[in-house]
């Protein structure tokens, strides 16, 4: 027997007291020596704020500038400072000049000397506090200014304790501290024994030692038994698990101590018995890949709720091969029902093909590769053959010997894969070493796949409406055993639910290149030539489905170019053919030279008859929503003309590379009719760039379009001049990841017609002025080396300038303007329109028009709101016509 006297100095409790004493002491100690710091701190930091503002408080004092200025201040001041350093509780309150020279001090024989401290930071104006060893002993001072009427530092006030002082209130603070210290210090010793005493009481007084052995021999039982063993408190908190519990369990090292319900890992179904209480004998459990024989029962002895309970745990080995199974058939329903979430997730052949590769890898096969006939990654059905291009390949590990992907496979007659693909049923292979057919494939390839260690195989054709479109292999590696016809079974119903997928996202493919075959076909292939502006453009479909996105630049008379931008609603066949009606009406409607409200006008109009001509028949040709913003830009004046019907505005930018957003009136989309266009026009200096995009390159999800609108701004505004380089920079700054629509952007620099290349002359309105024309014609078209078409561009403007002195009204002007070919135009004051008509032979007129036809390459009338202006083009020397028409051709005209 152990002496109880002995055992208690030895016991854990006492040792705990002495520690816990030992700590208080400590603590009790540093707590003393962080207060008196801590006081010291706060006495200090009192000191130098009552100086400050005792300082500050005698500064701003009102009489004390002129004070300073009298004949003797301290006469004045020395008396209010020792008056007010006595109510302000302060040791000093010193009045001094800019020099630092004192006009008061506490010790009268100091006055007249200089001030002892730092007065630099208050002359500029700042209050500063310091501690010197002053007249009176170690000092903690402030000094402020003193500032005039002007502002200006006229003097300077120092006011301070001395440190004997502030140290003598921390002095007096001492005994409370230490009382406080003391109190707490007998407190926490107190509660330290108390816990001490419990500690005691719950060890049974045993030692360290004896503690020790205690558990050494409680732990040999608990981890040397091969069962698992459990303890739960009434709250259904974890006490104990022994090693061979947490291993059938699969419990956490950290489970001790954790509730039942927050313990990872641990099954639902055990949880909730642990968690009740009841009794259990011999209950089985599945828990993970484990059947569990439980038994559960209370730790107390008369069995109350709140004693918590204690269970026993062992593996059923008996009934391993039904758990097995079990188990097996659990994953393949839960490997079905992945695949039906995971695969065919887009309308795309490829990514389809690789969902399936990995769905089935690890969790069916080592590795899975899709052979899809070529004509199905076009979106056709396939033919007859077994030429298939592998599309996805998945594995456990990448450096198999399998084909790689995208290589074109033409499978013999005799390999699995071809079987199936000709007959559309599953083939198994449960030993590839054993298959001829297989190895006649490639034989240093399939040599290689064996010795690699890939030994089986399924080859399972995707089949969908009855039409094979390629096969999925499986093979399979890690694994010793072949596969099966349960694995067979389960090969086909997996690949028969990705067929469907498959063959959705072929037909979506074949839509899909139909659709852009006719957008593209319907777009720009190549922009015309005109010398207005250089253009870039890009286009890029929407991934989701093509829309009716355009853009067009339209060469027009007058060296002008015409920028046009379009968005169809919607996407598909549709909207592309809707996008093609609508761009050739831009352009049919270009040809009559209008304005840029009045082509919208004529737009909206055609919209609204396709909308009404599809009411009671097919709905699907109607247009459900489309805008429209159309530009002239005119080189010579450097004149823009814009309007817009319901698309976003443009964006110019400087040749300095200041940017903006044209506050252009919006109008209603096209279609809706009833609200006329509004232009705008704009005045743009050589080499300005005009931005026309749709709203597929700023709209993106999560991203406002005032933000996309402010990122297209930024990136035009850094970009360079180049058109390419401008469209490059937008695209890599604004292009979302994965355009939600149709992007098409068109970047156009404007360049200028010079004016040596632009001839302009008023008419006077008599018959004589039309030969003063014709020669300053000729002497121009010398000048500019176009003298081979002097004839016909005399006969033309003759023809013109009569038919506007007859038939118009003043005022008259000639413009002559040398581009890639030579324009002429003649411009009047009425809006009469000219016909174009063939006079009979007996006629003595009325051939004007048609010789002006016959002479040009083009001719025609605009409009403006002044008049009209008629023109004609004609080619230059050397582009395929006579350079000098015969004379003969018109002997019959009439003459000038």
């Amino acid at each position: 027997m152990r002496s109880p006297l002995g055992s208690r100095s030895r016991s854990v409790a006492r040792q705990v007291f002495v520690l816990q004493v030992a700590i208080v002491v400590l603590l009790a100690a540093g707590a003393l020596l962080a207060l008196v710091l801590q006081s010291r701190h706060d006495v200090d930091r009192e000191a130098r704020n009552r100086s400050v503002a005792v300082a500050q408080t005698f500064a701003h004092s009102l009489g004390l500038p002129g004070a300073l200025k009298s004949p003797k201040p301290t006469t004045v001041l020395q008396p209010l400072a020792e008056r007010t350093r006595k109510e302000a509780g302060v040791d000093f309150i010193v009045v001094m000049d800019t020099h630092g020279i004192r006009y008061t001090h506490p010790q009268p024989d100091r006055i007249g000397k200089r001030f002892v401290g730092t007065i630099a930071p208050s002359l500029a104006g700042h209050t500063y506090t310091e501690s010197v060893d002053g007249p009176l002993g170690k000092e903690i001072q402030a000094v402020v200014p003193v500032t005039g009427p002007d502002g200006k530092v006229v003097g300077l006030v120092s006011a301070g304790l001395t440190v004997k002082n502030v140290t003598g209130v921390v002095h007096r603070q001492l005994p409370v501290i230490l009382f406080s210290i003391a109190a707490t210090l007998a407190l926490a010793t107190a509660g330290t024994a108390l816990i001490s005493r419990r500690l005691n009481r719950q060890t049974h007084g045993l030692g360290p030692l004896e503690m020790t052995r205690m558990y050494e021999h409680h732990d040999a039982v608990l981890h040397a038994v091969r069962e698992g063993v459990l303890i739960i408190d009434g709250d259904g908190r974890l006490l104990l698990a022994n090693d061979e519990a947490k291993r059938l369990l699969g419990l956490p090292e950290d489970a001790d101590g954790r509730h039942i319900g927050d313990v990872p890992g641990l099954d639902h179904r055990m949880a909730e018995l642990l968690l009740s209480g009841r009794v259990a004998t011999d209950e089985v459990l599945e828990s993970g890949d484990r059947l569990l024989v439980v038994n559960q029962r209370r730790t107390h002895p008369r069995g109350r709720a709140d004693g918590g309970t204690a269970v026993t745990i062992r593996d059923s080995t008996e009934m391993q091969v039904l758990t097995s199974r079990a188990d097996t058939a659990r994953r393949r329903l839960k490997l079905l029902y992945d695949a039906g979430g995971d695969i065919g997730t887009t309308l795309d052949v490829v990514r389809t093909a690789e969902e399936l590769a990995d769905v089935a890898v690890p969790r069916f096969a080592d590795y899975a590769t899709v052979d899809l006939a070529e004509a199905v990654l076009d979106g056709d059905e396939p033919g007859p053959g077994a030429d298939m291009r592998r599309t996805a390949v998945s594995g456990i590990r990448s450096d198999h010997p399998l084909y790689p992907r995208g290589l074109l496979i033409d499978f013999l007659p005799s390999t699995p894969q071809a079987r199936g693909y000709g007959t559309g049923k599953a083939e198994l292979v449960p030993d590839l070493s054993a298959d001829p057919g297989w190895l006649a494939q490639d034989p240093e390839r399939t040599r290689a796949i064996i010795d690699y260690g890939i030994h089986s195989l399924i080859a399972a054709p995707l089949t969908a409406r009855g039409v094979v479109l390629g096969v999925v292999n499986f093979w399979r590696s890690r694994k010793p055993e072949p596969f099966d016809e349960d694995d067979l079974s389960l090969a086909v119903e997996l690949v028969a639910r990705a067929a469907v997928s498959m063959d959705n996202a072929r037909r979506y493919t074949r839509e899909h290149a139909l659709a852009v075959t006719l957008q593209r076909s319907l777009l720009p292939r190549a922009l015309p030539e005109q010398s207005a502006v250089d253009v870039a453009h890009f286009y890029l479909p929407a991934q989701s489905g093509v829309g009716g996105d355009w853009f067009d630049v339209i060469p027009l008379p007058g060296c002008r170019v015409a920028l046009v931008v379009g968005d169809v609603v919607g996407h598909g066949l549709h909207a592309a053919a809707t996008m093609g009606r609508l761009r050739t009406a831009v352009h049919n409607f270009s040809s009559l030279d209008l304005a840029p409200d009045e082509i919208l006008a004529r737009l909206d109009d055609l919209v609204q008859r396709i909308d009404h001509d599809d009411e009671g028949g097919d709905a699907t040709g109607s247009v459900i929503g489309a805008t429209c913003l159309y530009a002239i830009y005119d080189p010579v004046s450097r004149r823009c003309t814009m309007a817009r019907a319901g698309h976003l505005p443009p964006l110019v930018s400087a040749p300095d590379g200041t940017t903006e957003i044209v506050d252009l009136p919006a109008g209603p989309p096209l279609g809706l009719g009833g609200m006329p266009f509004e232009t705008a026009e704009l005045d743009l200096a050589e080499g300005s760039r005009i931005v026309l995009y749709t709203d597929g390159l700023v709209e993106e999800r999560g991203r406002d379009i005032g933000e996309g609108l402010e990122l297209l701004r930024t990136a035009l505004a850094a970009a360079d001049g180049d058109p390419r380089q401008t469209c490059k920079d937008v695209l890599d700054l604004v292009l979302p990841l994965r355009p939600a629509d149709d992007v098409a952007l068109l970047v156009a620099r404007t360049r200028t017609l010079g004016a040596d290349r632009v001839a302009e002359w008023d008419v006077p309105f008599e018959a004589s002025a039309v030969g003063q024309i014709r020669g300053r014609a000729a002497r121009t078209l010398d000048a500019w080396g176009l003298a081979d078409l002097g004839f016909a561009t005399e006969l033309i403007l003759s023809e013109l300038v009569t038919n506007a002195l007859r038939h118009g009204t003043a005022p008259v002007r000639v413009r002559l303007l040398h581009d890639h070919g030579l324009t002429c135009e003649v411009w009047d004051g009425s809006s009469t329109a000219p016909h174009l008509r063939y006079a009979a032979t007996t006629d003595e007129g009325g051939r004007g028009l048609f010789l002006v036809a016959q002479l040009s390459e083009h001719w025609g009338t605009r409009y403006t709101p002044e008049g009209k202006v008629i023109w004609a083009e004609l080619a230059p020397p050397g582009a395929g016509e006579p350079a000098e028409p015969d004379p003969s051709a018109f002997l019959d005209a009439d003459p000038l």
